[in-house]
């Protein structure tokens, strides 16, 4: 299992017990940051997007992040909602976008709306519902997808794609003049393309990778994906019931995953750093080999 780990003093690939167990990871080009445990806190936070998924109890490094995806409405990915839209405020930040499935928005208002009675503060955000299959523009080069996820409660995941404008191939000859010409004159001379960059499942069984509908969250660079159990110690069964993943469904579907790199999240606490680390390093060397685990707090 590969694991590169930074903080603002510490190389991205220094390789030492103190940098692997410091503020994040460097996952195919993306800084990774924030911590994910089962039932206590969950915030990924992609910060060179200025991007957090989840918020958990709102860590600090959370607050600095222009866009909030929320999977779903228990409280250890929601929980800290209130406070990371308030301390923007307080830090004279921009107003945040704020992603939820759309089964919860209205509830999100009212929770907003509590917190603006008992505070007196304007909690200033823009909150969007989202369905499955929407779509949203967050800026030129980026936008989000919505996914289903299979939990226990109303939940979804995000697909985060780039998006580039290239040059049709029938003008790839022509001179860069010739090609303002055409673009003066009304000619579109490129075509808009996508690539699924991260994909975020939040808590969810299995069934969203057989999800026929799903096929880019597989092929996206970076899956973000739970694993809640990763021992015999716990059965599939188990994991399936509250609505979570076990370690060896994954490996079973090995085939499947096209990604890049898989970054495992949501652990429970009754293991250890070192415990996970090795039930990774025992999965098909396919997947071990690009498979990287969020460990802080653990």
């Amino acid at each position: 299992m590969r694991k590169q780990s930074t903080t603002e003093n510490v190389d991205f690939f220094d390789k030492s017990s103190s940098a692997k167990r410091s503020v994040g990871l460097l996952v195919e080009g993306y800084p990774v940051e924030g911590l994910s445990i089962g039932g206590q806190e969950t915030c990924v936070i992609f910060p060179s997007l200025r991007m957090a998924f989840d918020i958990g109890r709102c860590p600090q490094r959370a607050i600095s992040q222009h866009y909030l995806f929320i999977s779903h409405g228990h409280l250890d990915h929601i929980g800290g909602l209130p406070m990371y839209v308030a301390t923007r405020g307080l830090y004279g930040m921009n107003p945040p976008t704020i992603f939820v499935p759309v089964s919860i928005k209205e509830s999100v208002e009212r929770l907003f709306n509590v917190h603006r009675e008992m505070d007196r503060s304007e909690l200033k955000h823009k909150l969007i519902g989202m369905n499955v299959g929407d779509e949203f523009q967050i800026r030129k080069d980026l936008k989000v997808k919505a996914f289903r996820t299979y939990h226990v409660i109303p939940s979804l995941g995000y697909i985060i794609y780039s998006v580039k404008q290239k040059l049709k191939q029938e003008y790839a000859t022509l001179s860069g003049n010739e090609i303002k010409e055409l673009r003066f004159s009304g000619v579109e001379v490129t075509h808009t393309m996508t690539s699924p960059e991260i994909a975020f499942t939040g808590d969810t069984t299995s069934d969203f990778i057989v999800d026929p509908d799903n096929t880019d969250v597989l092929k996206a660079r970076i899956l973000v994906m739970e694993s809640t159990f990763v021992d015999n110690a716990m059965s599939i069964e188990h994991a399936r019931e509250y609505g979570h993943t076990h370690l060896s469904e994954i490996s079973s579907h090995a085939d499947k995953f096209q990604n890049k790199a898989l970054l495992l999240i949501h652990f429970s606490a009754r293991y250890t750093s070192k415990e996970v680390e090795s039930a990774i390093a025992n999965m098909p060397a396919t997947l071990a080999d690009r498979t990287y685990a969020l460990l802080e707090g653990l």
